[in-house]
């Protein structure tokens, strides 16, 4: 969950999800399952849909390439939210808002550093958007991830623009946090059930401004759920998925408190090449932002240059922004403003030069991130 030195957001994703959440509970809300230790993730099951959960979503992001070398960034995610429990198995009308869907699909041209981006808002009645709980199916519209067992297909198209991917996994599953729940603050439930596919190849179709072109590249996949997960002394997040080219992955969040020091629950993982999983606790990592960069738009001020450390496992890394400008405003779906985009990255790693990509999330920057949906 896609920090406030400055600012606010959660994430890979932990975007915009966590806004839906608000920082108190109503009696509906309390009629949501809670997050728990002791979850046992099954797969493929779990990549479905799980509405006994107030909040969930499915981010994908990823790196792409044309057949004549052009660079691009994307990123498609799906988020539901739970409305109101007692109206789940109501089939007496096609029209009872049981969920509201909202979508965010984005492309960073790395070349011409273009940042585009579109935002959806869905409350599912007659099949308009929706998710299965069965496998992994959801939509919005024309949006859609899939996956039965197999690769993961995803489709996105608007204004001339376009993805139509496959996606395979190259490393099982990574679940994050301890006991089968990643914390995010003091408190029974105040936690998501969280898991990465980190490393996917990916081919298919990109279509910016009406071109087609082919492309092959890797992505990233995060799925979380829960119910309750933020309170009112946070502010923001930032939140690092970076896969290097030794095939192992980092993911980092560092939750912000309003007097800006990082919530002792922020964590993150290392992920092997072997794809074993190391839980990293807010002592393990460092974060130490270099560089800011203002939005014209929101005048945001956002670190747009990090320096990630892991020290006892040697990494060092320079995580760079590919561009400055890919901030998103959706306060049209699920009302903030954050920073998510393509990012580079360089550095040593058990003291070998080692050099890779990811993905950057970063809220509360714009303003702090406290608007429930």
């Amino acid at each position: 969950m896609k920090t406030k030195l400055a600012g606010r957001r959660f994430g890979a994703g932990m975007v915009a999800i966590l806004c839906l959440l608000g920082t108190g509970s109503t009696p509906a809300e309390e009629a949501f399952r809670q997050a728990l230790p002791g979850y046992r993730f099954v797969f493929p099951r779990d990549h479905a849909s799980h509405p006994e959960f107030k909040t969930e979503w499915w981010y994908y992001s990823g790196h792409l390439r044309t057949e004549d070398g052009l660079p691009f960034g994307y990123q498609l995610t799906f988020f539901r939210v739970g409305v109101d429990p007692s109206l789940r198995g109501d089939s007496r009308s096609r029209w009872a808002v049981r969920d509201l869907y909202l979508a965010h699909f984005a492309i960073s041209d790395l070349r011409q550093r273009r940042f585009l981006y579109w935002e959806r808002r869905s409350r599912g009645a007659m099949g308009s958007a929706g998710a299965s709980v069965e496998a992994l199916k959801v939509w919005n519209g024309t949006w859609a991830a899939e996956a039965d067992g197999g690769p993961h297909h995803l489709i996105a198209s608007v204004e001339g623009h376009a993805l139509d991917l496959t996606l395979t996994l190259m490393k099982p599953p990574a679940i994050h946090g301890q006991n089968g729940v990643s914390q995010k603050a003091e408190g029974l439930g105040r936690a998501s059930h969280y898991y990465s596919l980190t490393r996917m190849a990916t081919r298919g179709t990109l279509i910016v401004a009406g071109k087609r072109q082919r492309v092959t590249g890797s992505s990233w996949m995060d799925h979380e759920f829960g119910s309750n997960q933020l309170t009112a002394s946070q502010v923001g997040w930032d939140w690092f998925a970076l896969q290097l080219e030794d095939g192992a992955e980092l993911m980092l969040y560092q939750l912000r408190q309003i007097d800006g020091h990082p919530d002792p629950h922020s964590s993150g993982s290392l992920i092997h090449s072997d794809g074993r999983v190391e839980h990293l606790p807010l002592s393990a990592f460092q974060l130490e932002p270099q560089e800011m960069w203002q939005s014209s738009k929101s005048s945001g001020r956002y670190p747009t240059r990090w320096r990630v450390q892991v020290p006892e496992r040697g990494i060092d890394l320079m995580v760079r922004a590919a561009f400055p400008d890919q901030e998103l405003d959706t306060r049209g779906s699920t009302q903030v403003i954050y920073w998510e985009g393509s990012v580079t990255v360089s550095g040593t790693s058990g003291g070998r030069p080692i050099s890779g990509v990811g993905y950057l999330e970063m809220t509360g920057y714009a303003e702090p991130f406290r608007q429930p949906l």
